[in-house]
């Protein structure tokens, strides 16, 4: 439970923060923003529960990974899992891939109608 909120935390302060930075020193849509934001909160994640699991420590929850790229960070994971080659396998890790396919095509669709088609 512990883990649940250390890294629920410390995602939502780097996640927060990099979306604020964005938005103040951008013009872009808030909605891109954040997905970049939470991108990149999402590849550091990935990277950093890499490192844990390699060191044998206490890991992310894959709760929190799955939640992360539902939100918009879909593009930070799918980044995460080639560069980090981490959780990668869809037959050890079935649930994660749904979760990225299924954002995925969301956040495509939320795209085109916001940016592109109302731009």
């Amino acid at each position: 439970m512990i883990f649940y909120v250390v890294f629920g935390l410390l995602n939502l302060v780097l996640g927060g923060g990099l979306f604020i930075l964005i938005l103040s020193t951008t013009n872009w849509p808030p909605y891109l923003a954040w997905l970049l934001a939470l991108s990149a909160t999402t590849f550091v994640t990935y990277g950093l529960d890499k490192g844990l699991s390699k060191m044998k420590g206490p890991r992310v929850p894959e709760l929190i990974l799955n939640v992360l790229a539902a939100l918009g960070g879909f593009a930070g994971a799918w980044l995460g899992m080639l560069v980090f080659r981490h959780k990668s396998n869809a037959g050890r890790h079935p649930v994660i891939w749904i979760v990225l396919v299924l954002s995925t095509v969301g956040h495509a669709v939320l795209i085109y109608f916001w940016l592109i088609r109302s731009g």
